[in-house]
């Protein structure tokens, strides 16, 4: 636990640095991942180093155990011989084969308690690196859908004051004038061809007027025959006069 407790501090530790250096959240998610995985490679290299040790101390502990035999079988043979002195010094090299197999049997002990804890270990960190993609993913989709919030907001945000909502309005009060003159210019001539029609129908009715006066005045004095010179009617010039001073 001592390791991957250290590792795990050292992990959030770079994690806090990065996060107080306000730098993006997808990069140091992806950094980390990067890391972790780093980390699990020279965990997986000490295990298979521990392991490989671990071997090594098991076929030197066989081989000491198996010399201490050969000793034993050596001691055997000079007693029988009756060669005690051969028989003791044969004794003493198997005592010392016998200490070396125990020595290493006790380091086997502790070698294998080793490489369980790394074992569990890795796969602790396995389990943490696996967790931490699918957390790295999920968080990495919420910061991408905070940071596209954000901008949307500073845009929405933008909109309503500033020279753009200006413009808008100008351009409003630019079309509204605009659809104002067009409407008094329509009004305008619609006026001047009515007028131009009523000036026509007036015409007609003073035309016929005029005739008819023509009608009676020819009817009434067709009985009377015109003078040689006409006469001036005083009437009517104050009439023509009144008619041209208007």
């Amino acid at each position: 636990m001592g390791i991957l407790d250290r590792l795990w501090r050292a992990i959030r530790a770079n994690i806090n640095h990065l996060i107080g250096q306000a730098e993006d959240p997808e990069k140091i998610l992806e950094q980390t991942v990067l890391d972790m995985q780093n980390d699990l490679i020279q965990l997986r290299q000490a295990v298979a180093q521990a392991i490989a040790t671990q071997k090594r101390t098991e076929r030197q502990c066989s081989q000491a155990q198996s010399m201490s035999e050969e000793w034993y079988r050596r001691a055997q043979l000079a007693l029988q011989k009756g060669d005690e002195n051969l028989a003791r010094e044969a004794l003493t090299r198997r005592k010392s084969y016998q200490e070396t197999a125990e020595a290493m049997q006790s380091q086997l002990g502790q070698q294998a308690s080793v490489v369980t804890q790394l074992k569990q270990n890795m796969m602790k960190l396995e389990s943490k690196i696996s967790e931490a993609k699918t957390k790295k993913d999920l968080y990495i989709a919420r910061a991408r859908s905070a940071k596209a919030s954000q901008q949307l907001n500073e845009m929405l945000g933008g909109v309503g004051t500033g020279s753009a909502m200006n413009a808008f309005e100008r351009m409003e009060e630019k079309v509204l004038q605009l659809e104002a003159q067009s409407e008094a210019i329509a009004e305008l001539g619609t006026d001047q061809l009515e007028k131009r029609f009523e000036a026509l129908g007036e015409a007609d009715d003073i035309d016929a007027e005029l005739a008819s006066m023509k009608n009676q005045l020819a009817g009434g004095s067709s009985a009377q025959l015109p003078s040689a010179t006409p006469e001036i009617d005083p009437e009517l010039e104050k009439l023509r006069s009144q008619i041209r001073g208007n």
